[in-house]
């Protein structure tokens, strides 16, 4: 059961310590063995907590509890995936597709989630290498989506594409976005993308604003190797991000590797957790008439 917990939050800000407040006054009935990464030391001693550093937050615990948005859920499962810790999400956010406890619900869903009643989902990460030559410059990883863009340009920028070493295509475009089901209702749902349901195995390569018009979306199992080449003519006008956080400055000849990683975030639900009740709620659909 989970009896030592992280957690993470996004700022210092009175909402969110608020939460904070909140999310701790639900634990120390179960536990007392948690510490926080987020918020400054002296916000922790004025609230009886434990503060913690990027590295430490993750170290011998059960349970990470990301208290923020979608994106500090993000910050968190880099975290948390490499030590095999579940992960939790308080939504403070607008959308919230993976953060799914709202702040009124903190306290009985903490309490049922602590004695046992959860869902448990296993969501595949993406590894993302930078290649120089024959040398790796960069790594990153990405439950959400890997994303080359043109950067300090209004150029568009050239990207050629091979799936296993198998030639998929050169395009002209503003740039790529590699995405895991995850990842499928953020960038890549408003690059033009499907929404894939969690648990398909399956990675989707979406152009953002290829000058070939016909260049659409790909669905690609999740066994594959991609590579894409960057072809530009220019130094300094692209760009790698995995999750938000960028790689270094990529250049003419460049190949950027991804595969799917071989560790997985582990993400608990409340019990009756319901992937389609969040779709309809977050994208509002069935509200009124066509």
């Amino acid at each position: 059961m989970f009896k030592r917990i992280g957690i993470v939050t996004k700022g210092t800000d009175s909402v969110v310590l608020g939460a904070v407040d909140t999310v701790v006054a639900a634990l120390r009935p179960h536990t007392e063995d948690f510490v926080i990464e987020g918020i400054t030391a002296d916000a922790c001693h004025t609230r009886g907590l434990r503060a913690a550093d990027t590295t430490s937050v993750v170290h011998n615990r059960d349970l990470i509890i990301a208290v923020g948005g979608d994106g500090t859920l993000l910050r968190a499962a880099q975290l948390a995936f490499p030590r095999n810790v579940p992960l939790l999400g308080v939504n403070l956010g607008r959308l919230g597709f993976l953060a799914d406890l709202t702040l009124q619900q903190v306290t009985s869903g903490l309490a049922a989630i602590l004695n046992g009643a959860y869902a448990t989902e296993e969501r595949f990460v993406l590894r993302c290498e930078v290649w120089r030559g024959g040398t790796r410059i960069a790594t990153g990883h990405a439950l959400n989506d890997v994303v080359i863009q043109r950067w300090n340009t209004t150029r568009l920028i050239t990207l050629h594409t091979y799936v296993d070493s198998c030639f998929v295509h050169s395009q002209r475009a503003d740039g790529m976005i590699i995405s895991t089901p995850t990842g499928s209702t953020a960038y890549a749902l408003s690059g033009g993308g499907p929404i894939l349901y969690p648990a398909l195995p399956a990675i989707v390569l979406v152009p953002v604003c290829p000058h070939t018009l016909t260049n659409r979306p790909i669905v690609l199992a999740n066994s594959v190797s991609i590579e894409i080449e960057i072809a530009t003519d220019h130094p300094d006008e692209s760009r790698v991000t995995c999750d938000g956080n960028a790689l270094p400055s990529v250049g003419a000849g460049d190949r950027i590797r991804i595969a799917k990683h071989d560790q997985a975030v582990h993400l608990i639900h409340p019990a009756g957790h319901d992937h389609f009740a969040i779709l309809r709620a977050k994208l509002q659909w069935g509200q009124g008439p066509c």
